[in-house]
């Protein structure tokens, strides 16, 4: 009888430029994973909690928050492209196409854009790869470009540094309810904040988010209800084997989880009269995070301007950060662990007061 350690997952070596990898298995959103995750992440829009507000507006259901549809599209392409990962390293371009109910099913698929092996650490190198989600119907709900910082498996392994020239074109579509006067929306608008329309923000304030949140060791569950693999969530045993190998030596916990949860905590401050982010045009995790960490938030307003075709609607243009306090001797250190330029489809109070 043979005994055979399996491998899974990819090393820098294994990654062809140009390449299709279509990842297994596939997610449909069940109830239990919707209420986990808008209740962790503290999100207040009415859209993710109120079934008679959203479909008041004209969705099918209640729509998942962008954090959690980023969070099932990312997870499943962890097998295949960070199971044996350092770190994430950016996220470009991510761009939202049709929302995310109850009930549907995304399947992903990425495309391995570039490799490039580290000039100073030969143990590792970044892979770059463009990821889609889309649903039963075919529909993409998310794609987006990210790096990742992958180990190498072979340390003797040859690893070209290539890439494609652009990245293949994916058609991707924000879907929006049509703007129905007709409706009164106004009848709703005690469930969301008074002063979180398009007119009530200003281009260079800086918001502040009055909540934060301590994340324990239920990021361990939370990541495995997402199918996320990567053994540096949740193998503890693999860290202690070569703890300087890992970052702060602990497990670290996954980045969608504070991708997640800044959202939220931005959330009544910012995206409580929403109807959908638009595009996420470059994030990238800062800093680490652990158990015991207690997670804020702030978001600047970079810039306002009109949505095209939708004069009830306007665009919003913003910087969230995330940041942990880190004790320096007798002092707290505000320490950055997450930045992320954000452009939202916000209600304009003309047309929905």
């Amino acid at each position: 009888m043979a005994v055979i350690r399996k491998k899974t997952g990819n090393f820098l070596e294994d990654f062809e430029i140009g390449s299709t990898l279509r990842h297994k298995v596939g997610k449909t959103v069940t109830e239990g994973l919707f209420n986990a995750f808008t209740e962790f992440n503290m999100t207040t829009n009415p859209l993710h909690k109120n079934r008679r507000a959203a479909q008041r507006y004209g969705y099918r259901d209640m729509i998942l928050p962008p954090g959690l549809v980023m969070n099932v599209v990312f997870s499943q392409s962890v097998e295949d492209i960070s199971e044996n990962a350092r770190a994430n390293l950016e996220y470009i371009d991510m761009r939202f196409g049709a929302p995310v109910h109850v009930g549907d099913t995304i399947e992903v698929s990425s495309v391995v854009l570039g490799v490039k092996p580290s000039s100073r650490d030969k143990d590792r190198g970044v892979v770059h790869v463009q990821t889609t989600g889309r649903n039963q119907d075919g529909a993409v709900v998310l794609t987006y470009e990210r790096k990742v910082q992958v180990w190498k498996g072979n340390m003797e392994a040859p690893v070209a540094d290539a890439a494609l020239e652009q990245a293949p074109a994916v058609e991707c579509t924000l879907w929006l309810p049509p703007y129905d006067a007709g409706k009164k929306y106004g009848e709703l608008a005690h469930l969301s904040n008074a002063d979180t329309y398009f007119e009530d923000f200003t281009a260079g304030d800086t918001i502040e988010h009055s909540r934060g949140r301590t994340v324990t060791t239920e990021h361990i569950a939370l990541t495995a209800m997402l199918d996320n693999t990567s053994q540096v969530h949740c193998n503890q045993v693999l860290i202690d084997q070569d703890p300087d190998r890992f970052i702060g030596g602990q497990l670290i916990i996954f980045g969608g989880i504070p991708f997640n949860l800044c959202l939220g905590l931005s959330c009544p401050d910012i995206a409580d009269n929403a109807l959908a982010d638009i595009l996420y045009k470059s994030g990238k995790h800062t800093g680490p995070l652990f158990a015991g960490d207690t997670v804020f938030a702030a978001t600047e307003i970079t810039g306002k301007s009109d949505y095209p075709g939708r004069p009830d609607l306007g665009v919003l243009e913003t910087i969230l950060r995330g940041y942990k306090y880190v004790k320096k001797g007798d002092a707290r250190e505000r320490t950055e662990i997450f930045y992320l330029e954000r452009s939202i489809a916000v209600k304009r109070r003309s047309h929905y007061l």
